[in-house]
């Protein structure tokens, strides 16, 4: 069966990526999208018939003539917000610089049947671990600028700060703990369906989290396993396409619990020596560190420093796919800041 023919066509390149990254995330390998950017190369390739499920198009580049084509939909991309109708009563108009949320579910509920919409099912919520074997190397910052990236691409994401201290808060707008007993006495007996009886205090910046807590674990007399639970008993709600569980740097028993439920872990590590060594022990430990289920990432790097990734006198249990580069103001950055940075962009895309 041939899959369905999607042509983006528009000469402003910047605005068109947008619409393009969200078709290949949720219809990859699903659709022959053809992306035009070309004025004159449009024209030509319409000179000549062509079939078409769907049509995005921009107000500059349209003309009747598209009618003598077999197109199945034809959106047409105006400057201006106005319910003006076109000679041709199957195009529909669409305001283009609403969000690009907006326009892409627009589009696909005008265009369900031709892209076969009750076949694609929702993907099961997955678990990311993003993991340290050291301290300092900005695991936290690496996570949360994660969620953001996911929320920008309309993901929704549930962050969980698994931490027996937490501090992440001071890059988030609201930085209050809870300060619920009652939050806290549920959580000390947390069950399988602990996130329904909590849920009511998440918090959302774009991504969702649960908010800090007001003092460590054990003042708390709170057992670390309950963020497994949290995680697990969120993903049973299938609310989330993702749960970033940001875990502290102690190697134990409910690590490798973590380590487990975790459908993709991701290791952040340094380019100094300590850091390399620490991360190398901790790949010696973990069966499978090969899989791809596990993505190591330098972060901070500096290539005005020595780095050890390197070093020939030491022989690594793992590769690096990433390396993040330092940020020279990350103490006044938002997550919205980090979000921006290429090398948190391109680790997205292997959560993705």
């Amino acid at each position: 069966m041939a899959r369905p023919r999607i042509i983006i066509a528009d000469t402003d390149v910047n605005y068109i990526l947008s619409l393009q990254l969200k078709f290949v995330e949720e219809f990859f390998e699903k659709i022959d999208l053809e992306i035009i950017t070309d004025r004159n190369y449009f024209e030509k390739m319409f000179e000549s018939p062509q079939r078409a499920d769907v049509l995005i198009v921009s107000e500059d580049l349209y003309d009747l003539s598209i009618q003598k084509h077999n197109i199945g939909n034809v959106f047409l991309m105006t400057e201006k917000n106005e319910e003006e109708q076109t000679a041709d009563l199957n195009v529909t108009r669409i305001f283009k610089y609403t969000s690009i949320k907006e326009i892409f579910n627009e589009i696909l509920g005008k265009s369900a049947s031709v892209l076969n919409l009750e076949c694609n099912v929702k993907q099961e919520t997955q678990i990311i671990l993003v993991y340290s074997a050291s301290g300092g190397t900005g695991k936290t910052t690496v996570a949360l600028g994660l969620c953001k990236v996911l929320a920008n691409n309309y993901k929704k994401v549930l962050y969980i700060n698994a931490s027996r201290i937490q501090y992440f808060q001071r890059l988030l707008e609201n930085k209050t703990p809870i300060s619920s007993t009652d939050i806290y006495t549920k959580l000390a007996i947390a069950n399988d369906k602990i996130y329904e009886n909590i849920k009511h205090i998440i918090r959302n910046e774009d991504f969702s989290y649960m908010p800090p807590f007001k003092a460590p674990l054990m003042s708390l007399g709170l057992q670390y396993s309950v963020y497994k639970k949290l995680a697990l008993s969120a993903k049973q709600t299938k609310e989330y396409d993702f749960i970033i569980i940001d875990a502290d740097e102690a190697f134990d028993e409910d690590k490798a619990e973590l380590i487990n439920i975790a459908d993709k872990v991701m290791i952040i590590t340094g380019q100094s020596k300590t850091d390399v060594y620490a991360t190398n022990i901790l790949a010696s430990y973990i069966n499978g560190i090969k899989s791809e289920k596990y993505a190591f990432i330098c972060n901070d790097f500096d290539k005005g420093y020595d780095n050890a990734l390197i070093s020939p006198s030491l022989m690594l249990n793992f590769s690096v796919s990433e390396y993040i580069e330092h940020i020279s103001n990350l103490e006044d950055m938002t997550c919205e800041d980090i979000s921006r940075e290429k090398g948190i962009q391109k680790i997205a895309y292997w959560v993705l």
